[in-house]
């Protein structure tokens, strides 16, 4: 389930490692840019407003729309002219009609190829171009590698180095990249003051949370969570886990339902727990979602790769997370959404 750009966050690896996988993917992104016409960007005009366009296929119900809805509505018109390059679906959703309605220019580009996608942007004389994707599914970086934009910038979506030299900076903070790790990174590390990640402060949650039982959850007992995907799920994570359930007893642990259920139950049972106290979610709309976290006792992050959306939906529904800062971006945001 986890593509060769993206493995590289998910193990444990030495930063330099991942730097130098990631400068590896790169050189193959140039390669197929090299095979593109290079767009040719509108003059500059004198007076204009600052034009920052965001790309990404993720404009619709998705992590990074959760987040960053609210922060596309604030921006200020008076002095930006923001674009969204949108090549993903048109989901119907709430999410879609929000994002959609928060950028003064919305292009629906689904159907176009990097090439065509660059040369738009050239066209529209954007000034900052922000990679909300990196390498992640569905990702187009051969847009940045044409260079249709004077500056580029990755954001949000990808936690870790692009090792390209199509991305001039990386928008972190002082937890995910504390000052002395910068050499692990090709881009210019940008750090905001807080956190480097958005979240939208109109995010509703469903009226009435259900019950436990509605959630397959003992009545009685402590309820230790964790909404990741499987993937993120490493051995050594899953093993303290196991310890923690055999030293609570009656507790639970309550995972977001998925392809690896069988193997996770499989799992406890070598560990010597019982399969049965784990107890697997089903999807939900959002604020469903967000509503049952009162269900649960404490959030438990992952190690190598931490919960990023994850965790600031367990914050925003009043869920307390316990996390581990790590080595590397990926591994440092749980601490960088509790500082």
């Amino acid at each position: 389930c986890v593509g060769p750009r993206m493995r590289a966050l998910y193990d444990a690896l030495p930063p330099g490692l991942r730097l130098d996988v990631a400068r590896r993917y790169a050189e193959r992104v140039n390669e197929r840019a090299a095979a593109m016409r290079r767009p040719v960007r509108a003059p500059i005009r004198a007076g204009d407003r600052l034009r920052v366009g965001y790309v990404s296929s993720d404009l619709h119900d998705h992590a990074t729309t959760h987040l960053a809805v609210g922060l596309f509505e604030q921006h200020d018109r008076s002095r930006f002219e923001v674009h969204a390059y949108s090549f993903g679906i048109d989901d119907g959703s709430e999410y879609r009609r929000r994002v959609a309605a928060a950028f003064e220019h919305f292009h629906e580009l689904s159907g176009a190829s990097p090439e065509a996608i660059a040369a738009r942007v050239a066209a529209d004389g954007i000034d900052v171009l922000v990679d909300l994707k990196g390498y992640t599914t569905d990702s187009r970086p051969e847009i940045f590698a044409l260079r249709p934009a004077p500056v580029q910038i990755s954001w949000l979506g990808y936690p870790g180095t692009m090792g390209a030299d199509f991305i001039d900076i990386l928008v972190a903070d002082g937890t995910v990249v504390p000052t002395g790790a910068d050499d692990a990174y090709s881009e210019r590390v940008v750090r905001l003051p807080h956190s480097y990640q958005a979240n939208d402060d109109r995010q509703s949650i469903a009226a009435e949370a259900p019950s436990r039982a509605a959630c397959g959850l003992p009545e009685q007992g402590f309820v230790f969570a964790c909404f990741n995907k499987h993937h993120k799920i490493e051995p050594q994570a899953f093993a303290a886990w196991m310890r923690i359930l055999g030293a609570v007893p009656g507790s639970v642990l309550w995972l977001l339902g998925g392809h690896g259920e069988a193997a996770l139950r499989a799992a406890a049972a070598r560990a010597g727990v019982d399969p049965s106290r784990l107890v697997f979610a089903g999807k939900l709309p959002k604020a469903a979602h967000l509503a049952r976290h009162a269900c649960a006792d404490l959030f438990l992050d992952t190690f190598t790769y931490n919960a990023h959306t994850t965790a600031s939906d367990a914050l925003w529904a009043g869920l307390p997370v316990l996390t581990v800062p790590g080595e590397g971006f990926a591994a440092r945001v749980g601490g960088s959404l509790l500082s």
